[in-house]
């Protein structure tokens, strides 16, 4: 065998690689190279010349992009129409005179953005309250909890099943009491601590619950449920002894 077919067989496809790494002007230089090269098709058993496979390589990497910037369209789209529900239900809280009126206004006006059947609501000392259960008691263990919460829980009404051992001394007891609010038992739920100021106590808690067990995952964001929490905090707190 002759010296230049063992140099051959001694090159692998890393020492090649690096080489026109290390020389990017090669396939310049030996334009008829370049143009003579085939590589397999991606798709198919043929060989293509090397500029048609950088050709297909771009055509997927649009289509890729092009699906990214559609499901940023829509969600950008599904988001703005949240937040036009959103500002609406705050209008009615605002506009809403008589505060006795606002526990119903507020579960009402959460159940029409998000889409649910069922939205539950516990304060804990209110001063009053127009009919529903908002005023009726909850255990210490639930009030430790949201006390501690400083974001709100996403989940399924049984915290282990998530795969996780509770964040929270009295989290599996707390959310198997809220999950009780609801009409019928979520697949997952969300529970928003309700608080004057963030580092203030809870005076109540929200429960937003699903059948779908994927709706409120655990791990998801929860800023924009953050911000549901604050402005309900803003409009219950006219009918706490804090106010």
């Amino acid at each position: 065998m002759s010296t230049a077919a063992t140099h051959a067989d001694e090159l692998s496809a890393e020492t090649v690689a690096r080489f026109l790494q290390d020389h990017p002007a090669f396939l310049q230089e030996h334009a008829e190279v370049f143009a003579t090269l085939e590589v397999p098709h991606p798709h198919q058993s043929r060989a293509i010349s090397l500029g048609e496979r950088q050709i297909l390589t771009l055509r997927e990497r649009q289509r890729e992009l092009e699906w990214r910037l559609n499901e940023l369209v829509h969600n950008a789209s599904t988001n703005e129409g949240i937040g036009a529900q959103v500002q609406q239900w705050c209008e009615r809280l605002l506009a809403e005179q008589h505060a006795e009126r606002l526990p119903a206004l507020v579960t009402l006006g959460l159940a029409e953005v998000f889409d649910l059947k069922d939205v539950g609501l516990r304060l804990w000392a209110p001063l009053a309250i127009e009919g529903g259960t908002a005023g009726e008691p909850v255990s210490d263990t639930l009030r430790a909890y949201a006390d501690a919460l400083k974001a709100p829980y996403c989940g399924p009404a049984v915290p282990a099943q998530a795969g996780k051992e509770p964040a929270t001394p009295g989290e599996a007891e707390a959310c198997a009491e809220a999950a009780a609010w609801l009409a019928t038992p979520p697949g997952s739920m969300a529970l928003v601590p309700l608080r004057p100021t963030p580092d203030s106590p809870a005076f109540g808690l929200l429960v937003l619950g699903s059948p779908d067990a994927e709706r409120f995952a655990a791990g998801m964001g929860t800023s924009f449920l953050a911000r549901i929490g604050r402005l309900g905090s803003a409009a219950l707190a006219r009918l706490t002894p804090q106010a």
